[in-house]
């Protein structure tokens, strides 16, 4: 699996019409969208899903008044439950090129089950078949003892060079959202090594307070290049997320990359605590995504946003980093990474 930052065909988005996901705020939910998607085409194309040739109109509105150029939006009528494209959509693959010829990029289908938790997934779960036969790409089906083996993209972290992160409470946790029950880590780790092409395999603990998704590895630890990572960091120590995140900061001290070495590990912070109602939002600044442009950062209206895309500028130098007003978006229990999935070129 190739890492994020390298070179994209395209970005997948599935346009929002879940009105349970952000109660009251769908349309100002869609405006955000456009000026995701608008970010996303200056540099390549969007392949945005919609539900109907009437949904695909209501987007072009939108993306139009927002100016996103529409001749790098691409509209796959293909339903969905919901809009959160990764963990729901292709997650691609690539065999690497060698004496000059290109490299053959595939799709490995994970049998996505709404995070174990929700009844409406059967839509989603079909999307990396269509996006296959869109494609003409070879679909893997990822299967483990002979089941379908379920893995979201928020649920891993891969460096493109062989290393990948992701957290027990996500996927080793015995009884809370459990995607696939009876695997062991040994599993788990046997698994992402023939899907995904990785030879080193690292478990943080756990994601932060609120998570719908039970400790994706996209809200807690990221990597900018292949030997730098960013770890959330909360430095309340009365705040809930405090020994959490701490214990993934003692974890992280013992994690070598494929070679052998010491990454760099850069502290990220957390934005102060984000209430809807009696609860509490999973705000972080770890959910950024890197398109082919830009390096798109959700920010909250607090005084870490400024500290939050300064680090993240320091250490993205290749492309602009910007910053998405995701109040509203992370309504839905997700931001910017949560919403999107590359295609690699």
């Amino acid at each position: 699996m190739p890492a994020e930052w390298e070179a994209h065909e395209a970005t997948w988005l599935a346009w929002p019409h879940q009105e349970s996901d952000w109660p009251g705020k769908l349309d100002t939910i869609r405006w955000a969208y456009a000026e995701i998607a608008r970010k996303i085409a200056l540099a390549e194309r969007v392949r945005l899903l919609v539900r109907d040739r009437a949904e695909a109109q209501l987007a072009r509105r939108h993306l139009a008044a927002a100016h996103c150029d529409l001749r790098r939006v691409e509209f796959i009528v293909h339903p969905t439950d919901r809009s959160w494209t990764r963990d729901s959509g292709p997650i691609f693959v690539k065999r690497r090129g060698r004496g000059g010829v290109r490299g053959e990029t595939a799709i490995v289908h994970f049998h996505f089950n709404a995070w174990a938790k929700y009844r409406n997934w059967r839509r989603d779960t079909r999307v990396p078949e269509t996006a296959a036969r869109l494609l003409g790409k070879t679909l893997f089906d990822a299967r483990v003892n002979g089941r379908p083996f379920v893995l979201e993209g928020g649920g891993i972290e891969v460096n493109g060079h062989g290393t990948l992160l992701t957290t027990e409470e996500c996927y080793l946790h015995p009884t809370i959202q459990v995607r696939n029950p009876g695997l062991t880590r040994a599993d788990y780790e046997a698994a992402f090594r023939r899907y995904l092409g990785v030879t080193n395999v690292f478990w943080l603990a756990a994601g932060p307070v609120g998570d719908d998704t039970h400790g994706h590895i996209d809200d807690i630890c990221r990597f900018v290049n292949r030997r730098t990572l960013v770890l959330v960091r909360e430095t309340n120590r009365r705040d809930a997320n405090y020994r959490p995140l701490a214990e993934n900061w003692e974890r992280i001290r013992d994690l070598r990359l494929e070679d052998g070495s010491r990454p760099e590990v850069v502290p990220l912070p957390m934005p102060g605590p984000l209430w809807f109602g009696r609860w509490r939002l999973p705000a972080s600044y770890a959910n950024f995504y890197i398109c082919n442009a830009a390096v798109l950062v959700p920010t909250f209206n607090d005084p870490n946003d400024r500290i939050a895309l300064g680090t993240i500028a320091e250490l993205v130098r290749d492309r602009p980093v910007i910053g998405i007003h995701a109040v509203d978006l992370v309504l839905g229990f997700g931001s910017l990474h949560c919403l999107t999935q590359q295609q690699p070129a």
